[in-house]
């Protein structure tokens, strides 16, 4: 019997530095997030508040870098290069997961080979937006007003889906659009207070203070999902009379491959622990912010499936991106 106890106590030693390895004293050091985006749009909202929380939670300062530039990559290959031990995260969307590879962009990263999924943290419902000084009051009107301006109107949008999402909207009600390409949804929200475009593509969080300040007017919903802070807001297909299928962004976790499983999980937990709480699912509410979490497994089988549907969507638009 003492010889089996003292068997099991050098056990018990020898796996002790094993499980410090994994998830037993993560994190012992503040955890960078990279959004690879300019602050102030959807993305970096999300991460944010959730960051707050996470700090709360571990004892650790959570870092948010923005890394914005060549449409997520700069910011996709700077996770895929670190190392692989949960301490630099990415907010990877579905630019970075799905559009990219989906629409044949150069890449410095390979969406299904360097990261490890963790969880979807949102799925976010964009608008099309307008000025209500001088904007539109619907869609109709939206539309005749490009039907009959000698001009092509202007749109302003930021990542890929919501450029799409323009063009397949113009396509689809038979008017000539010019994209006005931005980096983040701070801009976008820039391009349509100073008259630079004619109405934009993009999330809620940016917009959203300025269409309850009554400088914006949402003239529609680009899916069907419930929307508590615009209730009456109607989807696209439906304010249009249009055969416009549904388009949603999203934002998810990821870590470099190669993070051992139990960080990974040890994050995922967590986050589900942090966007569980009352106070962060109302403020991420309050920013027009869909709150939602997967396992690792959904998310990584959920952003696979996307990248097929959009390769096919995008290659039946015939619509080109610069």
């Amino acid at each position: 019997m003492r010889a089996l106890l003292a068997f099991l106590l050098l056990a018990a030693t020898a796996i002790a530095p094993a499980q410090a390895q994994g998830s037993g004293d993560f994190p012992n050091r503040p955890v960078k997030i990279v959004v690879p985006f300019p602050a102030g749009g959807p993305t970096d909202v999300n991460m944010r508040i959730v960051g707050q929380k996470l700090s709360e939670m571990w004892g650790q300062g959570v870092v948010i870098e923005n890394r914005p530039g060549a449409n997520t990559g700069i910011g996709a290959q700077m996770v895929a290069k670190s190392p692989a031990d949960g301490y630099t995260l990415l907010a990877a969307m579905d630019t970075t997961l799905v559009m990219n590879p989906a629409t044949g962009a150069s890449m410095n990263y390979d969406p299904f080979k360097d990261f490890a999924a963790i969880t979807l943290t949102a799925k976010n419902t964009s608008l099309l937006t307008v000025r209500a000084s001088d904007g539109p009051k619907t869609i109709g009107e939206l539309i005749a007003r490009g039907k009959s301006s000698p001009q092509k109107l202007n749109y302003g949008a930021g990542i890929t889906i919501t450029r799409l999402a323009g063009a397949t909207f113009a396509k689809a009600a038979g008017i000539e659009v010019q994209l006005i390409p931005y980096k983040g949804s701070a801009e976008v929200v820039q391009g349509l207070l100073t008259g630079s475009v004619d109405f934009i593509v993009d999330g809620i969080a940016p917009s959203l203070p300025l269409i309850r300040g009554g400088q914006f007017r949402a003239l529609a919903k680009l899916n069907s999902r419930a929307l508590p802070t615009l209730p009456e807001l109607k989807p696209l297909s439906e304010a249009s009379g249009l055969p416009i299928d549904e388009m949603s962004s999203w934002i998810g976790l990821v870590a470099p491959a190669g993070t051992p499983p139990a960080i990974v999980q040890k994050i995922h937990a967590d986050v589900v622990l942090a966007m569980a709480d009352a106070a962060v699912a109302d403020r991420l509410e309050k920013a027009g912010i869909l709150a939602v979490t997967t396992t690792p497994a959904e998310f990584e089988k959920y952003f696979r499936d996307e990248a097929q549907r959009w390769a096919k969507v995008y290659k039946e638009s015939g619509i080109k991106l610069d």
